[in-house]
């Protein structure tokens, strides 16, 4: 799989979620076989960008490239200005955010908001592509409800922009993360472009990845809420689809070392008290189906300090190991 100059070892995506796809976890996710970990999404809005917040979410230090920065909003000329400002600072490639659902983004006409207004979309794209030199790639839901899925006349607004890649989640605007995610929508527009298109919505296991490119002869995978926890899932994922065989999951002494490796790496970036309240979701998500694990996540949540939060979960994991 290329995108622009940039080749990738496999076509396995990290979907981009905000809260959630920070440094640590994106870095976890690169190692365990992810080829690329989109970012958390950035406003657009300039008045933002030194904000703590928009500076966590943009810190790629010690990442491996190449470095996607998606991009959110629903102005061209900010958007495009956001995608220069981005790349002067290292973005490889920009991502541009028309799938969020959530009502803060939609409501200011961002995110999945943008597939009401098709005219506006070709105007975005158009803009932010002519303003850099990276590859510009776009991740979408299937329209904005099941009754008006217009994926595909997105799908070529995107491909005569100049959009190098398209990532479609199998869900409408309207749908937000219920029921189950269609797959039909993103099989035709597959059918139909010449650019590469990435699959994303409940793939959970490896066998829903194999299934879900057979199903939509999509270009590879984007993993989302299914690799909260689980960032060797990409690495299981990369084996069954090479050899058709499933590898064991990781035993509990390698799943506490990631944790921690996980835990220090928020305390770093967010400092101990911030970093220590991100991580109880982080600790939740890995232990939700290990024996005891409640209680593990009853008891974290109850710790400030990251000391002690980090302490917790190495003597819980040395238990489940002996």
């Amino acid at each position: 799989m290329r995108i622009g100059a940039h080749q990738l070892r496999n076509a396995l995506f990290v979907a981009p979620m905000a809260g959630i796809t920070d440094r640590p976890f994106r870095r976890l996710a690169r190692r365990y076989g992810a080829a690329l970990a989109v970012s958390e999404m950035l406003s657009s809005r300039p008045e933002l960008r030194e904000s703590r917040k928009t500076r966590l979410r943009a810190d790629h230090a010690g990442e491996p490239g190449p470095i996607s920065v998606q991009i959110a909003g629903a102005d061209p000329a900010l958007l495009a200005e956001a995608a220069r400002y981005n790349v002067e600072r290292g973005a490889d490639i920009i991502d541009i955010n028309m799938g969020c659902p959530a009502k803060k983004v939609c409501n200011v006409a961002a995110g999945s908001a943008l597939l009401e207004d098709e005219p506006r979309v070709a105007r975005i794209l158009e803009a932010v592509v002519a303003a850099v030199q990276v590859p510009v790639t776009l991740k979408i839901r299937t329209g904005p409800a099941p009754e008006r899925r217009n994926a595909l006349r997105i799908a070529r607004i995107a491909e005569s922009a100049g959009v190098q890649l398209l990532s479609i989640h199998g869900r409408t605007r309207a749908c937000m993360f219920e029921g189950c995610a269609e797959y039909e929508t993103i099989a035709e527009v597959k059918s139909r472009l010449r650019i590469p298109v990435i699959a994303n919505g409940d793939v959970r296991t490896p066998e829903d990845a194999k299934r879900v490119l057979e199903l939509t002869g999509a270009d590879g995978i984007m993993v989302g809420r299914a690799a909260q926890g689980r960032p060797w899932l990409f690495r299981e994922i990369s084996h069954y689809l090479e050899t058709g065989e499933r590898l064991a999951p990781p035993p509990a002494t390698e799943m506490g070392a990631i944790l921690i490796e996980h835990l220090e790496g928020l305390y770093t970036l967010y400092g101990s008290e911030q970093g220590a309240r991100v991580a109880r979701k982080h600790i939740g998500w890995t232990v939700r189906e290990l024996p005891g694990g409640e209680a593990l996540r009853c008891a974290v949540n109850r710790i400030d300090a990251a000391a002690a939060q980090c302490a917790a979960v190495n003597d819980y994991f040395e238990r489940l190991a002996a």
